[in-house]
């Protein structure tokens, strides 16, 4: 299966021992459509714990729209983006971990008939396991157990997430058994069209100063311009020309940030031949006009 490198992230853990982390993420006075969370895939497992303010996560192609309290199960592999649906505050913790961490428990029967399928990715759990299974939710206090004991880092908190993870999969498992899924989720991870898009999202994001086209794009992909536009926004929660704006406009910060260039210089090199249309464009994006963001 081929990844694009430029969209691969590599978090960087705990440990080897124990390869998990928390990010405590925190986005404030957003406004809705707002990017809280790039497009990005990694080797490892994500959990995201919702705990402020609304929002709707893309998970391979898919939207889930998630308030505090809600959780969101991200594969490994799985390509996720998320965006703000209101104005004010957003918050998440993300659970991250490789499955590695349970390579300890590989002799257990136990194990690796309940948990190993999922942390294998032979199967996979419900992105929202509590809108199909409400029971889910008295689980998640485990999730809760675990974003403290990081936070209060006393001796073997390391043991507590890792057993707890180990016991969150399991009582998941309880709920939705391996050999009661369908092959529908299978399908969807290993889809022609997830593949497809992948070298095209590389593209776009390292080629900001290349004009494309919506037909180009569509070719690129081997559909039609109708099919192409209505798999990309289920892909990225966006339309292809708002995503190209939005790789483009984040280029502009990044040089804003970090070069001398001018202001007419950046605009030539994301893509635009107008200024006054590049200042138009950062300021309906940013939310700031490049100047001030300079500034």
């Amino acid at each position: 299966m081929t990844y694009p490198k430029e969209l691969k992230e590599y978090p960087k853990l705990e440990e080897k021992t124990y390869p998990f982390r928390l990010f405590f993420n925190h986005s404030k006075g957003t406004k809705p459509e707002q990017n809280i969370l790039f497009l990005h895939w990694h080797e490892h497992f994500e959990i995201i714990v919702m705990r402020e303010g609304r929002a709707i996560f893309h998970v391979d192609s898919k939207p889930y729209e998630a308030g505090p309290g809600d959780v969101i199960m991200v594969p490994s592999g799985g390509l996720h983006v998320g965006y703000s649906l209101q104005n004010g505050d957003v918050s998440y913790v993300s659970i991250v971990f490789h499955a590695s961490l349970f390579k300890d428990r590989n002799q257990d029967s136990q194990h690796e008939q309940f948990v190993a399928p999922y942390l294998s990715n032979l199967y996979q759990f419900p992105v929202m396991p509590a809108v199909q299974n409400p029971e889910c939710t008295s689980y998640y206090s485990l999730l809760d157990r675990i974003i403290s004991e990081v936070e209060a880092k006393e001796p073997a908190f390391q043991l507590v997430v890792k057993n707890k993870l180990h016991l969150f999969f399991t009582l998941l498992s309880r709920s939705f058994p391996p050999q009661q899924m369908n092959d529908r989720q299978q399908s969807e991870r290993h889809s022609i069209n997830r593949e497809r898009f992948k070298p095209l999202l590389e593209y776009l994001e390292t080629h900001v100063d290349q004009k494309m086209s919506i037909e180009s794009a569509a070719r690129f992909v081997n559909l039609n311009a109708f099919h192409f536009c209505k798999t990309f926004k289920k892909l990225t929660g966006r339309t292809f020309i708002d995503y190209v704006n939005l790789c483009r406009m984040d280029e502009a910060e990044r040089l804003l940030r970090e070069t001398d260039f001018t202001i007419t210089e950046i605009s030539g090199r994301v893509g635009c031949d107008n200024p006054n249309y590049f200042t138009k464009l950062y300021k309906q994006y940013k939310g700031q006009t490049p100047t001030g963001a300079r500034k």
